[in-house]
């Protein structure tokens, strides 16, 4: 699997993520598979999250190692600092705008610095597509890395005809009730049963020059310009949909699950280089251990979610009553605009049994024998990874195209169960005890572990995933294995 490469031929490819942690996460796992088979690596961070990540893993984990260099790009935002994520849609906006410049002269730089290899490919984000247009300027060969899942790109792919079909934009706010969203969609090739509600949440509009619908819109319309995308998924997972993307779109490469792929590397092996932009709390896995296999209930919103303290409070009081031991993940800027401050009571209730921190591990998290249950915003790392883990959940979507992922979770894999975004405290419990203590929790684990059993067989040697990583080396990267 590993390809040989003098000195002197050695690729050197640029990876360049969408500057969150959900996208840096499954780039920095692509780069270090690409590293490990000989390629030269420039791992491009926009300069706020190089002092993020600096923070949080100290400098020696950021710093440049043998063919493994990091370099930044401004994101055109004004200065901010901290560990908060700036507002989503000014960070879109600016990374359209504003980064082609830098990034084609960080190009030109590495093509002129002495000890670096000319760069010989460009592995850009499905949303950072400004990078196919440099790539073109300047002659380098690129492919996308779409890091979400291949339904939710799909599902950006009809912005056009819902307006096309004048189902959007919306008369006014008051028009988007939940009547309206139960439309059904049934003209979408590879996609069945679906909902207006299940369309990334940027359709929800009464503007179509609103930042994330054109973003978005006009991001995935470029990203199928490429020469090549690359998905983090594997093709039994989403075979209909994936069938009905290489219909329009044949050079595609499925090399999913990313964390299940990386096991064919020796852990001594691989470098040791963190992307996390939050400090990890590794002591929550000691505290996993003390509890029995599949009955705590891991929390997490991801890492861009805001909630109302309402809201904040009823998950808390839901968890409390659920009477399982829990463990929450709570970032300092999860409550919109304050601190998450939790009532004393509440403390005094959970006790031993709660286990709450601002960031951890989640594969790790997700991995241990102890975790039954996950609940989550269906973010696609997430989702991956709770597959890696064989962990059902229990799925509060966000945003973008996580309604989307949800709505597969619950009727397509079925291996979880959707609440009410307006969530009560008794929409957590009753549920939580429905999937760790009662006929569906067997139900939806068996099919977690089938599932699971089948991203493996994926993965494995000649599985589809660990074929298609061998044909992007091959055929897109130009190097013989």
């Amino acid at each position: 699997m590993r390809s040989s490469q003098t000195k002197s031929q050695e690729p050197h490819i640029v990876c360049v993520p969408f500057p969150a942690q959900g996208h840096i996460n499954p780039f920095m796992q692509l780069a270090k598979l690409l590293h490990w088979h000989g390629f030269h690596i420039t791992f491009v961070h926009t300069d706020p999250n190089h002092r993020r990540l600096v923070r949080s893993l100290g400098p020696i984990f950021v710093k440049s190692q043998p063919r493994f260099r990091f370099e930044t790009i401004p994101d055109g935002l004004p200065s901010w600092d901290g560990d908060a994520n700036p507002d989503v849609s000014a960070l879109c906006h600016s990374t359209r705008k504003n980064c082609l410049a830098p990034f084609k002269e960080l190009l030109i730089k590495l093509n002129t610095s002495s000890g670096v290899p000319p760069v010989s490919f460009i592995v850009s984000d499905g949303v950072m597509t400004f990078a196919i247009k440099a790539a073109q300027e300047l002659n380098i060969p690129e492919a996308q890395f779409w890091t979400a899942s291949a339904c939710g790109l799909m599902g950006y792919l009809q912005f056009g005809e819902l307006v096309n079909r004048g189902i959007i934009p919306f008369k006014d706010n008051e028009s988007i009730t939940d009547s309206a969203l139960d439309m059904p969609i049934d003209w979408i090739p590879g996609m069945e049963d679906i909902r207006l509600k299940d369309m990334p949440s940027f359709i929800r509009t009464t503007n179509l020059d609103e930042t994330m619908f054109n973003f978005m819109g006009s991001e995935v319309r470029n990203c199928m310009r490429s020469s090549a995308i690359i998905f983090n998924t594997f093709q039994e997972f989403e075979l209909e949909v994936l069938a009905a993307i290489k219909a329009k779109f044949p050079n595609i490469y499925n090399i999913g699950p990313l964390p299940l792929l990386g096991r064919h590397v020796p852990e001594d092996q691989l470098l040791s280089i963190g992307s996390s932009l939050w400090i990890e709390d590794s002591r929550c896995l000691s505290w996993l251990d003390k509890w029995q296999p599949n009955s705590v209930v891991y929390v997490n919103y991801g890492s861009w979610t805001v909630i109302t303290e309402h809201h904040l409070k009823e998950f808390a009081w839901g968890l409390a009553n659920s009477k399982h031991p829990f463990l929450w993940i709570i970032r300092p800027d999860v409550v919109m605009g304050e601190s998450a401050i939790l009532p004393k009571e509440f403390s005094e209730e959970i006790k031993e049994r709660g286990y709450i921190t601002s960031w951890c591990p989640q594969d790790r998290v997700l991995a241990h024998p102890s975790v039954g249950l996950f609940l989550t915003h269906c973010g696609w790392n997430s989702l991956t990874e709770a597959i890696c883990g064989g962990v059902p959940a229990i799925c509060w979507p966000f945003f973008a195209e996580q309604q989307m992922n949800c709505r597969y979770v619950c009727t397509t894999w079925r291996i979880g169960l959707e609440i009410n975004h307006d969530v009560k405290r008794g929409q957590i419990a009753e549920p939580v005890k429905e999937m760790i203590e009662r006929d569906k929790a067997k139900e939806m684990k068996q099919n977690v572990l089938e599932w699971r059993e089948k991203a493996l067989q994926a993965t494995d040697i000649g599985g589809s995933s660990y074929n298609d990583f061998n044909r992007l080396i091959e055929e897109a990267l130009h190097v013989e294995l």
